[in-house]
This record gives structure tokens, sequence and C-alpha cells, in this order.
């Protein structure tokens, strides 16, 4: 999906859509994290500019264009507090941060709805070509786990933590561990 379509495919219902965790806590306990400022209310609001940012980036008006470059200078702004890089239009919308810390990624990779981080990711090339990776729905990356280069990694992958991932995972369902990252589990032998 290009910028263009992704543009007409988000409406202003799908900013909320990341960490949607914290809506199935109890009120009593939310307003609790809001009054504490919680790691998690500040990770939603980042959230909120990420979504905000690409929602008036993806239209074509003077005025939009104005709202993007607004949203995106305080989204990296609070990026830069919490150790986040996350480019417009990089990500789908329904995401999950569980811990504030450093999650870098590229702005030529793709990353499906659903996916989890568990803080201290990277998502990037390998350094050596602009190459970076397409990450399918609903994969999930343990602490410190990094998908580097030009890879695809399959729908419902789980990643390990501390793994690092340097090869194509077509398989769906599977699990990577280790350093390069390499499947376990599965079939019974």
């Amino acid at each position: 999906m290009n910028i263009e379509q992704r543009g007409k495919a988000m409406n202003k219902n799908m900013i909320y859509k990341d960490n949607s965790f914290f809506y199935k806590i109890p009120l009593k306990r939310r307003i609790k994290l809001h009054i504490v400022n919680d790691h998690w209310i500040v990770i939603k609001r980042y959230f909120i500019l990420l979504r905000k940012a690409e929602y008036y980036g993806n239209k074509k008006t003077f005025m939009s264009r104005i709202m993007s470059f607004w949203f995106t200078r305080r989204k990296n702004k609070l990026g830069i507090k919490l150790g986040f890089y996350i480019p417009i239009n990089s990500t789908k919308p329904g995401i999950t941060i569980w811990h504030n810390g450093t999650v870098v990624i590229n702005g030529d990779a793709k990353v499906g709805s659903g996916c989890i981080f568990h803080g201290n990711n990277c998502i990037g090339n390998n350094g050596k070509s602009l190459e970076a990776p397409i990450i399918g729905n609903n994969v999930e990356l343990g602490v410190g786990a990094s998908i580097i280069g030009g890879v695809k990694i399959a729908d419902n992958v789980k990643i390990g933590a501390g793994a690092v991932v340097l090869s194509s995972c077509e398989e769906e369902g599977v699990t990577l561990v280790g350093i390069p990252a390499r499947k376990v589990g599965g079939e019974k032998r």
C-alpha cells in the first residue's frame, strides 16, 4: 500500500488503535495512571501524535501539511524522551509497545498491525544496503530483539528476547531465537 492509498484508508478512528490494552484497564486505575503520568500514558500520547502526523501528512492541503509538521515535531520531541524513533507511515495502526526504552524503526521498514514490542528493539537496514525489513501482522518482538536488513517476517511470528534476525522467515506462527535467529519448536520429530 503506497502513501496515497494509506492516507485514504486511514481515518481519525485509527488514531486510537495503538496500545489498545490500555482501554481494557478499569477506569479507576486509568485515572490513577493519568495522575502519576505513568509510562503507558506517555507512550499512548506518543502514538496519538504519530497517528495524527500520519493522518494530516497523507492529506494534500496546505493546512494539513502544517498540521502534520506540528504533530511530527511534537512526536519527535516526546520520542527523544522515550527513546522511540518511529517515522510516519512505517507502521500500521494497532501496534503495542509495553515499555519505554529504545525502539527504533527505519523509515523504509514496514510493520504490520498487531505487532508487539517489549522494548530495546531495532528494525533497520544492515549498513551495507538501504533495504529495510517488512514485518507481517501480529509479530511479537521480545526485549532486545532486532531485525536487520531486507528481510521479510511472516504473520504471527514470535522473536525471542535478544534475538537478531538476519534472514527472512516466510513460515507463519514460528518462534525465532538466538544470534543469528533460527526457528525453534514447531514440528514434532
